[in-house]
C-alpha cells in the first residue's frame, strides 16, 4: 500500500524545499521507492519558473512528476467557489502520475504568505483528499525551544493536533543559523557582530517537551555555510552586472562578503578564499591588491566594481594575469551603500542550474533525517533495488564504521588534498598525505581547504629509513640491498606501499597523477595477491539512474585467457555482493548462447563453464551480448530461460579493449558516475584512480578502500 506524506510549513522561510529534498534523498538511500508531487506551484516574487522543487527532483524520480497547477488558476477556482472541482483535479493529477510500484509519495504543501493567506486551509483540504499523513517543517529563527514548540503545536492543530494519528511529527530546519534581529537567516552574519545564532539541534532535543513516540522529532537539519554559498555567476545575475572577466565565475562560491571602503593595509585580511569583494571602480589600490592575492593562489569569489564604472585601462592591464588565473570581474551600477542594502535582499534559494549545490542540499538533508523512522516505510514484500544514492550512502556508512587509515602518496595533489579533508570531515577515513608538509599546507590554504584532525601530513624524509630494512628483508631473494631500497623508497607510491605492508596504514589510493602501472607494480611486488588468488583484476561500480551495475575487468588485464576470465568473474561477483549488489553475472561476448562462433566466443564459453564449476552458488551465464544481458525483452527472444539474461548486475568483458571502451562510452555518453577502478585479489587493498578523477571520485575510492581493508583484515 502506497503511503503519502505531506510536508507543511509552520511559517514563512522554514526551508520547505530543503526539507523535501533531504527527506526524498534519505528515503532513496534507504531503498524506499519514493516519488514526489507538488500540487500547486508557488513561485517567489521575480521568479518566472519553472517550479523549483519539481525541477530539482525530476532527475531523481524514476517516473515523471506531475506538473504543478499555476497559482493564478487555483485562485480563480477558489474565487468562484469551485474548491471541490479544484481538489478533484489535484487528485486526478496525483493518480495519473503515481507509480504503481511506489512505497511513498512525498507531497510538498503551500507556504502561508500575505498573498497566499489561504495556504493552510488548502493544505489541509489536499491532505484530506489524498489521505496524506502530515509532517510539519519548522525553523526556529529567534525562537527559544519553548517558543518553537508553541508554533509547531499551533500549526499542528489545523490538522487535528499533535495527538492525531495522521500527524506524524516535525522536521526542524536551519538550526544554528546566523540570524538578524527579525529572525531572518543571514549567511553574511560574519560581517556584523549584532547577528546571533538560532537554537541548536542539541537544544531542541534536550529541552523539548513536545516530542514523543506519537509525535516525533523526525529530523534536525543544521544550517551549513556551504549549502548557502551562491556562485559568483548568481551574484552577476542578481545585479544584472556587466561581465568584465568571466574567469571561474561558474564554479567559485561566495562564502563571505567584503565592502572595501578602507585602506589596503586594513583590508588585506579580508582577501580570503570565497570572498566577494565589492570596491568602487576608482579604488585602484584595492583592485590591484585583490589581483595580487589572486596571483598568490587565493581563490577570490569575484571582484565587483561598484558605482557604474571600471578602473582605467592602464590599471586593468596590470590585472590581466590575475584574470587569466580565473578571477571573475564584473561591474554594477549602484554605489556602495545601495549595493550593501540590495545584497541583503539576495535570494538564498538554490538556482535550478546549480547541480552541485542541489546535490549537497540533498546529501546534507538526508544525513539528519531519523533513519529509524524511515524503516517503517519499507514494504514487507519489497525487494530492495540498490540505487546509486543507496550505494553511496552504504559506502560512506560502512567506511565510517570501518574507521581505517588510508595513505595517499600523491599528497601535494590539490584534488587529493581536498578529498582527504572531506574524508576527515565526514569521518569516512583517516588520511595520510605523503609529501612536503609546507607545500601541502600552502596548497590547502590557497584552495580554501582546512586539514583537520583526521588528516595526517607525513614528510617522506622523516620516515623513509624506517622501511629500508623491511623492504630489504621482503625482497632479498631479488637481490635487494639497503642502497637500492632507499633509492626505490624515494618514490612515494613505493613508500606508501611499504607503509601498507608493515601495517602502518590500512589501504592505499593513488593514480591521480600516476599511471595504473605506477600504482600496481609496487603492490604486486610488495603486497602480493591474497591467498587463493593468482590474479589481480578490477571492477567499476557504474551508477546508472536507477541502479548500480558492476563492470569488470576494465583496467588491468589486457587479454585474459579462459581460466583468468573465470577468476575475474568470481572475484567480481564476490566484490559485488560485498558491496550490496546481488550478483547475476553476464559473461559478455558478441555472441549470445552460441549465436556466433570463433575463438573469442569459445574463450567466453570455457570461462563460463569454469566459473560455474568453481562457484555453483553463483548465477553465471554466457556468452551473452550486452543487450541480451541488460534488456528483458531482448533476453526473452535471445536467451529464454536464462537466470541472468535481462537482469544482469555484473558484466564481465572478454578483454580490456572491450571493457575499458564500454565503461567510458557509458560513463560519458549517459553522464553516469563510475566509481573505481577497485582492485580485486590483493592481500591488502590498493586502489587506482583515473588521472581525470574528480574530488568526489577520490572520496568514494577512499571509502571503498576502507571497506576492503575491513574485509581483508
Amino acid at each position: 500500500m502506497i503511503r503519502t506524506l505531506m510536508l507543511v510549513p509552520t511559517g514563512l522561510g522554514v526551508g520547505l524545499t530543503t526539507a523535501a529534498l533531504g527527506l526524498f534523498h534519505a528515503m532513496d538511500q534507504q531503498g524506499i521507492k519514493v516519488h514526489f508531487f507538488k500540487p500547486i506551484a508557488q513561485l517567489h516574487p521575480g521568479d518566472s519558473g519553472p517550479e523549483r522543487s519539481t525541477q530539482m527532483l525530476a532527475s531523481s524520480c524514476k517516473h515523471p512528476i506531475a506538473p504543478p497547477l499555476e497559482i493564478r488558476y487555483i485562485e480563480g477556482l477558489l474565487s468562484e467557489d469551485r474548491g471541490d472541482e479544484l481538489l478533484e483535479e489535484i487528485v486526478g493529477r496525483f493518480e495519473d502520475y503515481r507509480p504503481d510500484d511506489c512505497d511513498v509519495v512525498i507531497i510538498e504543501g503551500l507556504v502561508p504568505t500575505q498573498s497566499h493567506y489561504y495556504s493552510t486551509r488548502l493544505n489541509k483540504a489536499i491532505a484530506s483528499a489524498l489521505d496524506a499523513e502530515i509532517v510539519l517543517v519548522a525553523a526556529p529563527g529567534i525562537d527559544t525551544p519553548a517558543e518553537l514548540e508553541d508554533h509547531i503545536e499551533i500549526t499542528a492543530r489545523a490538522y487535528g493536533g499533535i495527538e492525531h494519528k495522521r500527524v506524524l511529527g516535525c522536521i526542524v530546519n536551519k538550526l544554528g543559523a546566523p540570524i538578524d534581529r527579525e529572525g531572518r537567516t543571514r549567511p553574511d552574519a560574519s560581517m556584523d557582530r549584532t547577528f546571533t545564532q538560532s537554537i541548536s539541534a542539541e537544544q531542541v532535543r534536550e529541552q523539548s517537551t513536545l516530542f514523543s513516540n506519537d509525535f516525533r522529532l523526525l529530523g534536525t537539519l543544521p544550517w551549513t555555510p556551504g549549502l548557502s554559498a551562491p556562485r559568483a555567476l548568481d551574484i552577476a545575475r542578481y545585479f544584472d552586472a556587466t561581465i568584465i572577466n568571466e574567469g571561474a565565475m561558474v564554479v567559485r562560491r561566495v562564502t563571505r562578503i567584503a565592502m572595501m571602503a578602507r585602506s589596503v593595509a586594513n583590508v588585506i585580511d579580508e582577501l580570503r578564499p570565497g570572498t566577494l569583494v565589492f570596491a568602487p571602480g576608482d579604488r585602484d589600490d584595492v583592485v590591484l591588491a585583490t589581483c595580487l592575492a589572486a596571483l598568490n593562489g587565493v581563490e577570490i569569489a569575484a571582484l565587483v566594481f561598484t558605482g557604474g564604472f571600471t578602473p582605467a585601462p592602464s590599471v586593468m592591464s596590470l590585472c590581466e594575469q590575475a584574470m587569466r588565473s580565473g578571477l571573475p570581474m564584473m561591474a554594477i551600477s549602484t554605489g556602495s551603500w545601495q549595493t550593501a542594502i540590495t545584497m541583503q535582499r539576495f535570494n538564498q534559494e538554490v538556482p535550478l542550474d546549480d547541480a552541485e549545490r542541489i546535490n549537497k542540499v540533498k546529501e546534507e538533508g538526508a544525513l539528519h533525517i531519523d533513519h529509524q523512522w524511515l524503516q517503517s516505510f519499507r514494504s514487507s514484500d519489497y525487494v530492495r533495488r540498490l540505487s546509486p544514492p543507496a550505494f553511496r550512502y552504504q559506502l560512506i556508512e560502512r567506511a565510517r564504521r570501518a574507521s581505517k587509515t588510508i595513505v595517499l602518496p600523491e599528497g601535494n595533489e590539490p584534488r587529493t588534498i581536498k578529498a582527504a579533508a572531506i574524508c576527515a570531515e565526514r569521518k569516512i577515513a583517516r588520511c595520510v598525505l605523503l609529501g612536503n608538509p609546507e607545500e601541502i599546507r600552502l596548497i590547502a590554504q590557497q584552495s580554501g581547504v582546512v586539514l583537520g584532525e583526521g588528516v595526517e601530513v607525513v614528510d617522506p624524509n622523516s620516515v623513509r629509513r624506517d622501511y629500508v630494512a623491511p623492504m630489504v628483508e621482503l625482497r632479498k631473494s631479488k637481490g635487494m640491498t639497503d642502497l637500492i631500497a632507499e633509492e626505490q623508497l624515494q618514490d612515494h607510491v613505493v613508500l606508501g606501499t611499504m607503509m601498507l605492508h608493515q601495517g602502518t596504514v590500512d589501504g592505499l589510493v593513488s593514480g591521480a597523477v600516476h599511471t595504473t602501472a605506477n600504482t600496481i607494480r609496487p603492490a604486486l611486488q610488495l603486497i602480493k595477491t591474497a591467498p587463493g588468488y593468482s590474479l589481480v583484476s578490477s571492477i567499476f561500480f557504474m551508477c546508472l539512474p536507477d541502479q548500480v551495475l558492476v563492470y569488470g575487468d576494465c583496467a588491468i588485464n589486457p587479454d585474459p585467457n579462459a581460466e583468468e576470465l573465470a577468476m575475474i568473474a568470481i572475484q567480481s561477483a564476490d566484490s559485488a555482493r560485498a558491496f550490496g549488489v546481488e550478483p547475476r553475472v553476464a559473461m559478455i561476448s558478441y555472441s549470445t548462447l552460441g549465436s556466433g562462433t570463433g575463438a573469442d566466443v569459445d574463450k567466453v564459453i570455457t570461462a563460463t563453464r569454469i566459473a560455474r564449476e568453481r562457484r555453483p552458488d553463483l548465477l553465471i551465464d554466457g556468452p551473452l551480448q550486452y543487450d541480451a544481458a541488460v534488456m528483458e525483452n531482448v533476453a526473452h527472444s535471445k536467451a529464454p530461460g536464462s537466470t541472468v539474461a535481462g537482469k544482469a548486475t555484473v558484466f564481465i568483458f572478454p578483454d580490456l579493449n572491450t571493457g575499458n571502451t564500454t565503461y567510458k562510452a557509458v560513463q560519458r555518453s549517459a553522464n553516469v558516475i563510475s566509481i573505481g577502478p577497485m582492485l580485486q585479489g590483493m592481500r591488502k587493498p590498493v586502489n587506482d584512480l583515473s588521472r581525470g578523477a574528480l574530488v568526489e571520485d577520490i572520496v568514494f575510492t577512499i571509502a571503498l578502500t576502507a571497506i576492503q581493508a575491513t574485509q581483508s583484515g
